[in-house]
């Protein structure tokens, strides 16, 4: 008799943490069950708590935990290996189940459970193999639904009752335990062997969501639609994320890297990334809740989608030119390189680019300036006119925000711009004030031969939106004349091949595209096909000043939202001190976070299941003090990271950074670690690191995307974390403003803190920056 064998998600995270000699003995066990699961040496036995739950022998001290789930029509057998344990963690209590919402076979594993939440709950957890030594214990009774006895101190999900955890999918076996934890560390245990969908709902509730945001944001997006039957293990089977078990996988678990030999997707992002939208889609989250990797199996989905063919359909961008480095390497690794062929990856400035080539006349193009030399030019006009009237800073974002934001083309039609989000209103006179200095302002730059990489993406906007109008236009007379054939006509008119650059198109880090760039986007797509656009972002991580509504632009994402809450990369510690900065407890910046469609956005239920040092905070007298402190901590770091668990060397290149706010910070903190340190440095920029240093540093505008195992910010200091002397000016004349700027500050140290993976340290000289949660 033969059979076959599958992986649950949960065995695949275990034997990622096992020793190598363990994982190779595995593949063996799989090797030989499959052959004949009857051998004397696998000693199979049933658990007594679970009669589905099946026990066999890896080697001595290892047993593969399986449920049986069906046999095919020649008798080969179908196995699903659950658990991969030591016998000394192999209990009778241990269940399997289907569960009622999304139909999934799931394990739920109470051997990690704390033991006074398990005393509460009137749970016994009696060993499968007790030494021989032990007297045998009776079997203890199946967990209860509700808590035994009531705990003397109050219970964290104490306002909640048995039926509502069920109705949400909690695992029946947890529900009395869930009830009883008194504190996040009784949670943290409980979840630990927790269900996917149980630990996010229990998260969710503990964090202070309500039972309608958890079931709109973590129950309905996976149930099954249907009641399932909760004793068809077959059915489940075909609902449940599993991996079959072969050969292939082999080198996979020799190399010892199994967690690599699949990229996984939580359910909740699944659902996201292959559902059918009606239009353009949104999904939201903090950072690391994983909305980089939904928008690159969005990719992934929509190109497996696609007919035969050579052409480039699918187009993914986002705001810088690293980020788009970062994605191209990351979607290579995701999809096979035919897949790949047929996707654009392009920055968003490099589209625009490549649309004014295409519409302007050789020798004809204008040299592209940064906002800096812009601003510079801006200054001098106002000094030449003595002009003092307005900022210079205020007049360059009223043009870049408004006028080209909203292709203003006349005075009249600035008169009646709408200037959402631009702070203090202005009058008829003051816009008239403004559009003179504005149009002398153009003149200037037109005299230089130069323009902003705003007003060329607001040219491109203007060319793709003109190509967009020509193809509706033929498609309107084409159904005038039936359906016919245009040859002639679109060969007249130079159109024959003209038609939507592309059929989707998804965006990453959205929040920190201007106007001009989604009118241009919005215009490059088919809004009749569905599945147009996918955009991934987070209002909370905007560094940049685009405030946009989607919905004014064309871009309509109402009722195709989602948002995710769970972080699978910053620890707790790490999360609580970061959400501190961006929504401080007593002083939250007026005005709030916009959720990019004229509404309101918040991290409500923002969690992370991972557990680390809390972040350590360190003063210092002066700046050079600061970075000899800095050179201190690096070096040991270093140390630590120099070798794996197993004592081998490794290279801790890339696992360290240091963050700090502007470029001369950059200058200062690598001339000190490389010239007095002796620690070999890489500076980030556009195209990434720059050089092989094992330390990689960079302004907090370059981490933007990125993570790091260890990470360190210096310079936090008042005056600098803000910049005072900026924003003051605007604290009495303009308070929105004011406000304004004092949120987009925020945004850029809590993007900073949030790269940190499982270390940070955040140092100042002097006075502390008032945004530190200290």
């Amino acid at each position: 008799m033969t059979a076959r064998l599958s992986l649950y998600r949960k065995a695949e995270q275990e034997l990622y943490k096992l020793d190598r000699s363990v994982k190779a003995q595995f593949y063996d066990f799989c090797h030989d069950f499959r052959k004949n699961p009857n051998l004397p040496g696998f000693k199979l036995k049933k658990l007594k708590g679970d009669s589905r739950i099946w026990s066999a022998r890896v080697n001595q001290s290892y047993r593969a935990l399986l449920a049986p789930t069906g046999v095919d029509a020649d008798g080969t057998e179908s196995w699903l290996v659950i658990a991969v344990r030591h016998r000394r963690d192999v209990y009778e209590e241990l269940q399997v189940a289907v569960n009622r919402v999304t139909g999934e076979i799931e394990f739920v594993d109470l051997a990690v459970v704390g033991d006074s939440a398990l005393r509460r709950a009137g749970i016994t957890l009696t060993p499968a193999e007790p030494d021989q030594t032990e007297v045998p214990v009776e079997p203890a009774p199946s967990p209860a639904v509700e808590p035994a006895e009531p705990p003397a101190t109050p219970t964290l999900l104490a306002a909640y009752t048995a039926e509502q955890l069920r109705d949400l999918g909690v695992a029946d076996q947890l529900i009395g335990l869930a009830l009883s934890v008194t504190d996040s560390t009784e949670l943290d245990q409980l979840v630990e062997g927790a269900p996917l969908l149980s630990k996010d709902v229990l998260y969710g509730l503990a964090a202070g969501m309500d039972i309608d945001e958890v079931r709109k944001e973590i129950t309905q997006p996976v149930e099954l639609g249907h009641e399932p039957d909760l004793g068809d293990f077959a059915a489940a089977l075909t609902r449940t994320k599993v991996t079959a078990v072969d050969d292939a996988v082999q080198a996979a678990i020799d190399e010892g890297d199994f967690r690599a030999w699949k990229v996984f997707l939580h359910p909740t992002q699944e659902r996201i990334v292959h559902r059918h939208y009606n239009g353009p889609a949104r999904v939201s989250g903090g950072p690391g809740t994983g909305k980089t990797i939904v928008a690159l199996h969005r990719v992934k989905h929509l190109a497996e989608q696609l007919p035969p063919g050579h052409d480039k359909p699918i187009l993914l961008t986002t705001f810088t030119k690293n980020l788009t480095t970062d994605l191209r390497l990351r979607l290579a690794s995701l999809i096979e390189p035919e897949l790949l062929a047929r996707v654009e990856i392009a920055h968003i400035d490099q589209l625009a680019a490549r649309v004014l080539g295409e519409n302007t006349a050789p020798g004809r193009g204008r040299q592209r300036v940064y906002d800096n030399v812009a601003l510079n030019e801006m200054r001098q006009l106002l000094a030449e006119l003595d002009d003092r009237r307005w900022e210079a800073e205020f007049l360059l974002e009223e043009w870049e925000q408004v006028i080209l934001g909203q292709s203003v083309p006349t005075r009249s039609a600035y008169f009646q711009a709408r200037r959402a989000g631009r702070g203090r209103s202005l009058t008829r006179p003051e816009r008239n004030h403004i559009w003179k200095l504005i149009e002398q302002f153009t003149a200037r730059l037109d005299k230089l031969g130069v323009e902003t990489w705003g007003q060329a993406s607001e040219r491109a906007a203007r060319f793709e939106i003109e190509r967009a109008a020509k193809i509706r236009a033929r498609r309107e007379y084409k159904e005038e004349v039936g359906g016919k054939d245009l040859i002639h006509r679109d060969n007249s008119s130079g159109m024959r091949y003209l038609g939507f650059r592309y059929r989707h198109i998804v965006v990453d880090e959205a929040q920190d595209l201007s106007p001009a760039h989604w009118k241009m986007l919005r215009a490059m797509a088919d809004p009749d096909l569905p599945n147009d656009m996918f955009i991934a972002g987070d209002t909370h991580q905007r560094i940049y000043d685009h405030q946009v509504a989607l919905g004014a632009l064309g871009i309509n994402i109402r009722g195709r939202s989602s948002r995710l809450t769970l972080s699978y990369r910053t620890t707790k510690e790490i999360l609580a001190d970061a959400l501190r900065v961006v929504e401080p407890r007593n002083s939250a910046p007026k005005g709030g976070y916009d959720d990019l469609d004229d509404g309101s956005d918040n991290l409500a239920g923002y969690r992370s299941v991972l557990h680390g040092p809390a972040p350590t905070f360190t003063p210092y007298g002066t700046w050079d003090d600061e970075l000899a402190g800095l050179a201190t901590t690096l070096a040991a770091w270093r140390d630590e990271l120099s070798t794996d668990e197993n004592g081998s060397p490794r290279d801790p290149s890339g696992n360290i950074a240091v963050c700090v706010a502007d470029r001369d910070m950059v200058s200062q903190t690598m001339y000190y670690l490389i010239t007095k340190a002796g620690i070999t440095c890489a500076e980030l920029t556009k195209e990434g690191p720059k050089g092989d240093g094992e330390v990689h540093v960079g302004t907090m505008h370059r981490f933007k995307g990125l993570e790091y195992q260890r990470l360190a910010i210096v310079g936090v200091s008042d005056g600098i974390i803000p910049r005072t002397h900026v924003i003051d000016r605007y604290r009495a004349e303009d308070p929105p403003r004011y406000e304004r700027e004092q949120r987009k500050a925020r945004s850029l140290l809590f993007v900073a803190t949030t790269r940190a993976r499982d270390a940070l340290t955040i140092s100042w000289h002097n006075k502390p920056s008032p945004y530190l949660p200290i």
